[in-house]
C-alpha cells in the first residue's frame, strides 16, 4: 500500500478526471484502487470549489481586464446541457468534458445549492470512476495479451 501512488491518482483526478485512471494504471494500482482514488480526487475538488468557488469567481471578475465573451462554443454547450438536463447533466458531463473545477464553477454559476452539487457530482464520480478505471485496466490487460 503506497500512499504516494494513491495521492498521485487523487491529484491527477482533481485536476482532470480522465488523468486519474490513466495514472492509476501506469502506477500499477488495481482497477478498484484506481476507482476509489479517482472518486476521492474528484470529490475533494468539488467540495473545495463548492465552498470557495463563489469567492474565486469574484476574485477573477475583480482582476479581469476585459469583459468575457457572452457567447462562445463552450458557453453555448454548457447552457444547452443546463437547459435540457439541469444539474444532473452538468454532473454527468463534468468528468467527460469539464474538469472537476470547471463543472463545479459552472454549477455554481447556475446558482445550484451546494448540497445538490455535491450529491449529483458524487453519483457521477462513482459512475465514471468505475467505468474509466475498469475500462482502462481491461484495455491494458488486453494489450499485454497481444504483445
Amino acid at each position: 500500500m503506497s500512499f504516494g501512488k494513491y495521492f498521485t491518482v487523487i491529484l491527477a483526478t482533481a485536476i482532470k478526471f480522465f488523468n486519474g485512471p490513466i495514472a492509476g494504471v501506469l502506477l500499477g494500482l488495481t482497477w478498484y484502487e484506481t476507482a476509489i482514488c479517482s472518486i476521492i480526487g474528484m470529490m475533494s475538488m468539488v467540495i473545495t470549489m463548492s465552498f470557495l468557488g463563489r469567492e474565486i469567481q469574484k476574485l477573477i471578475a475583480k482582476y479581469r481586464k476585459t469583459k468575457p465573451k457572452l457567447f462562445s462554443k463552450r458557453s453555448r454547450f454548457a447552457v444547452k446541457i443546463w437547459q435540457k438536463l439541469g444539474i444532473w447533466g452538468i454532473a454527468c458531463f463534468t468528468p467527460l468534458f469539464f474538469t472537476p473545477i470547471g463543472g463545479t464553477l459552472l454549477a455554481l454559476s447556475f446558482k445550484v445549492p451546494i448540497a445538490k452539487i455535491i450529491f449529483s457530482m458524487l453519483i457521477f464520480a462513482i459512475f465514471w470512476g468505475i467505468i474509466f478505471s475498469f475500462g482502462i485496466c481491461q484495455a491494458v490487460e488486453l494489450k499485454k495479451l497481444f504483445l
